[in-house]
């Protein structure tokens, strides 16, 4: 039988360094039990020693996290891409608003920070300053640093609870006309938006238009919680 010779050029006992490379990229650097126990902490600080993330809802707040985190390997994983913002939807009381508010801490540098503004609130300023807020949350939705114009980032929560109103007898669904806005600044400019809302794709369409949904597809990642999810105010 012919014998194999071992090989003992160490040289060729190295072990191949392109490899090792691939390994580094195909793992997490995170470790997500850890992350949700910062945010749960973080949350009794906010929000009162009641709150916590039931076991449940984990898969949804690693996920969510690990876009924050720009965890690539996760996010890949978990079909997200980094260049869109979250459109994260769910019942009433699930804890949407609350998981938005805490990924800030998650946020590494301030390019990345966002502004949570009720979508009510945001109708509120509509009826006391007109379509002025339509710019507000669109074509000024920069600030200055030098010669250098960052995007002011926004999540707008609870999208549909606010009504179509009038200014001065002309109505405007000021949301649907926001969202439209920072569409074509997310095309152009790269300008993130985060929205939740509780209101299903075929809600959207009815009160905002195919226009807005279509685009809504291109702007956002969806991340879900489970229909079933239990009013965590109760």
């Amino acid at each position: 039988m012919k014998k194999t010779r071992l090989k003992t050029n160490p040289q060729q006992e190295e072990p191949d360094r392109s490899v090792q490379n691939q390994v580094k990229i195909i793992r997490s650097p995170f470790d997500y039990n850890k992350a949700i126990g910062f945010l749960e902490e973080k949350g009794r600080r906010e929000f009162g020693e009641h709150f916590s993330i039931p076991e449940r809802d984990h898969p949804i707040v690693k996920k969510i996290s690990a876009y924050f985190l720009k965890d690539e390997f996760t996010c890949a994983q978990e079909n997200l891409q980094l260049e869109k913002g979250i459109l994260l939807t769910g019942p009433i009381g699930c804890g949407k608003t609350s998981v938005m508010a805490l990924m800030k801490y998650f946020c590494n540098s301030t390019e990345a920070l966002y502004i949570v503004k009720s979508c009510r609130d945001v109708s509120f300023e509509f009826i006391k300053d007109g379509y002025e807020v339509v710019h507000r949350y669109g074509q000024n939705s920069f600030y200055n640093r030098g010669n250098t114009s960052i995007p002011r980032h926004y999540c707008f929560d609870d999208l549909g609870a606010e009504n179509n109103l009038k200014y001065f007898g002309n109505e405007c669904n000021v949301m649907a006309e926001i969202l439209l806005s920072r569409y074509d600044l997310f095309v152009s400019k790269k300008l993130i938006t985060h929205v939740t809302t509780n209101l299903s794709a075929s809600e959207i369409e009815k009160y905002y238009g195919d226009r807005v949904r279509s685009r809504m597809r291109e702007q956002f990642n969806l991340i879900s919680f489970d229909g079933q999810s239990p009013d965590k105010r109760k």
